[in-house]
């Protein structure tokens, strides 16, 4: 989620949207297999495997990259880091939700001590200096003592929101594989068409995963990166040593994104059974005038086609557990319409295994910059009204912490008052 950041980019394309394979059969069918159960793991005694009783998922994304959210700025006493979090924690409590989407990834680098990748720049204002504590290790302590769920959020291919890997630590894998690393749109990617690097991503990743008891993976919408006008990523080489078995580049990145999804999902199984998987796309999969399966929209991005990721087909085919389309649009957005785009993914989602959540745009209600729907305090709150008239909506999921806290216009205290009248109680396990 860089800013211009994961919704940020979201909303920019939102603004100019009227202007605008399989593989791993055998990865697939080892998901198919039931979940099993294993031993403690981490700090916290939690078992693997456990799940909790049914309930909707109420969600809130506590955003790290640039110190979005949490710490508030670099640099801080690893207590004053430390009692920032706790109070996130405790606000999620006092707004009856009942899980915390952590990011723990936000540029390559890692919110626990990792032997692959440094320290998150995020904590002390230097990438790879160790803050002195455990963020990941506590926050899933400190959540479970909560009674909430913790989501460990990653970003697989971002590297930096820069272009320089001088900046970079030393020791940095981009640093010492600058042959994985593609330049584009003003920051620094992974190359997804390189199978070292879906490895690399991977073990990144579920290092987090087997050391913690958390509850779910999940990732936001940067798979090939949004598009940037009059520039290309560059990845024709890994096409031409890679790409023989596929009709054009898009098909073969499609396939990159497919593997990925494919094989972190099988490892997270085998790592910590129980764990979910959840994907947080951009809400526009295709539009209908594109694809007569698309959504009634006129967006100006497209998963599919833009950012390679078949995020509809992930949902058909239960390669995922649980899917968070960003609906951060307003009801009655004429190129991208909530109202609309809630019924679709309902329908994408009927009769999968795949469990749907909606995120909202909490950041949108009362900021001046946006139009006038979201200076009603009301209309967050008419957004789970809508989406109680169709019962594949087990939750939703608001973007982000520090609005949660703020509520400038006290549009989530309205939610809370219509909608989570009662606490919390324990989500199905996303």
């Amino acid at each position: 989620m860089g800013r211009m950041s994961r919704r940020g980019f979201a909303a920019a394309a939102a603004v100019g949207l009227s202007g605008l394979v399989t593989a791993g059969l055998a990865v697939a069918a080892e998901l198919s297999g039931g979940d099993g159960s294993g031993g403690d793991s981490g700090d916290d005694a939690r078992p693997r495997g456990r799940r909790a009783p049914g309930g909707e998922l109420r969600g809130m994304w506590l955003a790290t990259v640039a110190n979005r959210d949490w710490p508030s700025k670099p640099g801080l006493t690893a207590d004053r880091q430390r009692t920032e979090l706790l109070a996130h924690l405790d606000q999620a409590v006092e707004r009856r939700l009942n899980a915390v989407i952590f990011q723990v990834r936000p540029t390559a680098d890692a919110l626990w001590p990792s032997p692959y990748e440094p320290w998150a720049q995020c904590l002390t204002g230097v990438q790879g200096r160790a803050p002195g504590w455990d963020p990941l290790g506590t926050a899933v302590k400190e959540a479970h003592a909560r009674g909430l769920e913790l989501h460990a959020w990653f970003n697989p291919y971002r590297i930096a929101n820069h272009t320089d890997p001088t900046k970079l630590v030393a020791s940095h894998p981009a640093r010492k594989h600058p042959d994985w690393v593609v330049p584009y749109g003003g920051k620094l990617y992974y190359n997804p068409g390189l199978p070292e690097v879906r490895t690399f991503v991977q073990d990144a990743m579920l290092d987090a995963v087997e050391k913690y008891a958390v509850d779910a993976v999940h990732w936001d919408d940067y798979f090939y990166p949004y598009p940037v006008a009059g520039q290309v990523f560059d990845d024709d080489d890994a096409y031409t040593a890679y790409g023989d078995d596929f009709a054009d580049q898009a098909a073969w990145r499609r396939n990159n994104i497919d593997r990925l999804v494919l094989e972190t999902a099988a490892r997270i199984k085998k790592v910590r059974p129980g764990t979910k998987f959840g994907v947080s796309p951009f809400g526009v999969w295709r539009n209908a005038t594109t694809d007569s399966r698309g959504s009634d929209t006129r967006a100006g991005v497209q998963t599919y086609d833009d950012l390679h990721a078949d995020t509809r087909k992930w949902v058909r085919q239960g390669w995922i557990d649980y899917i968070v389309p960003q609906l951060y649009w307003n009801i009655g957005f004429a190129a991208a319409d909530y109202a609309k785009l809630v019924p679709w993914w309902a329908e994408a989602a009927r009769g999968s295994s795949t469990k749907l959540y909606v995120g909202e745009a909490l950041y949108k209600a009362g900021d001046p910059a946006q139009s006038a729907a979201w200076q009603d305090v009301a209309e967050l709150s008419r957004h789970l009204t809508l989406a109680r008239n169709h019962p594949e909506v087990r939750g939703h999921v608001f973007f982000s912490a520090r609005e949660v806290a703020a509520d400038s216009i006290g549009a989530m205290a309205r939610v809370v008052a219509d909608h989570y009248k009662q606490p919390a109680k324990p989500a199905r396990r996303a």
